[in-house]
């Protein structure tokens, strides 16, 4: 079983017309739909049809009830989800080329906090963002939660996530927070790994750097693989395209490294030509 630790939110997604014009109208198009990093991992791997649980919190509002309703009938475990507070929201901007930059609200999702090592009842990989370390209490939930992790032998998974965020701890911290929480996995984009300089194995983990349609680099030990990328057709909305590669990837099950990115790259495939 695949288990995430972190955002379940609605997300307000704009696509763009054209270019924003400043303090008057800009043509757009809005749908909303359920989102966050973490439960976004966990539909994908439950879409593929892999056991997947959720771990977070939503508000009590009828938003929360409707995204924890619409993650369940993608066939995820939605059993560990805590209600409280307001759900966050997020307003997705996507720019004519499928782009996108994000305006967030995380609410509720940043109020996790009294962990149950239940959570983790016959979980063999556990995936976090590292959004989930951005705010008390859920980073001291998300810390304990890895530990228990690690005393199980169960796989951990971080992907950083965002510049944004790496610029708002410190390089130097993300690095220091990775060592010591000893993760098997890393995962990155290609903005990630540069604000971490990332030229091997980042705290020792399988290192998994992402670049689009160009190939990813993977760094095991001693060794660096690179993976091509199989061309995909037009892509209107690239969000969650890297939660979606997450989840392929990590219930590849016991493969080589590029048949996991092969996998990975496949459900990412999926998710930018099925939206």
């Amino acid at each position: 079983m695949l288990a995430a630790l972190g955002d379940m939110v609605e997300d307000i997604v704009v696509h763009l017309g054209g270019p924003i014009n400043e303090a008057s109208d800009t043509l757009s198009q809005i749908v909303r739909r359920r989102g966050g990093s973490a439960a976004n991992v966990i539909e994908t791997a439950a879409v593929l049809g892999y056991r997947a649980r959720f771990l977070g919190q939503v508000g009590t509002d009828p938003i929360g009830a409707a995204l924890i309703d619409e993650l369940g009938r993608s066939g995820a475990d939605v059993s560990c989800v805590r209600r409280g507070g307001r759900s966050g929201t997020i307003i997705v901007l996507v720019d004519e080329q499928g782009e996108r930059t994000m305006l967030t609200d995380r609410a509720a999702c940043l109020d996790l906090s009294d962990p149950d090592r239940s959570w983790l009842t016959d979980v063999t990989t556990l995936h976090v963002p590292f959004y989930s370390f951005t705010h008390q209490p859920l980073a001291d939930t998300t810390t304990t939660l890895i530990g228990w992790a690690r005393e199980l032998g169960v796989r951990v998974s971080i992907d950083v996530s965002s510049v944004a965020v790496i610029e708002e701890i410190g390089q130097t911290r993300v690095i220091e927070m990775l060592e010591q929480l000893r993760p098997d996995v890393v995962m990155a984009n290609g903005d990630e790994a540069a604000a971490l300089d990332i030229t091997g194995p980042l705290a020792g983990a399988a290192t998994v750097v992402k670049h689009g349609g160009d190939p990813v680099q993977v760094y095991v030990g001693s060794d660096r693989l690179t993976v091509t990328v199989p061309p995909i057709g037009n892509v209107a909305d690239t969000t969650a395209a890297g939660d979606a590669f997450a989840a392929g990837y990590l219930t590849a099950g016991d493969v080589s490294a590029e048949m996991a990115v092969a996998a990975g790259c496949q459900a990412a495939a999926r998710l930018l030509t099925s939206r």
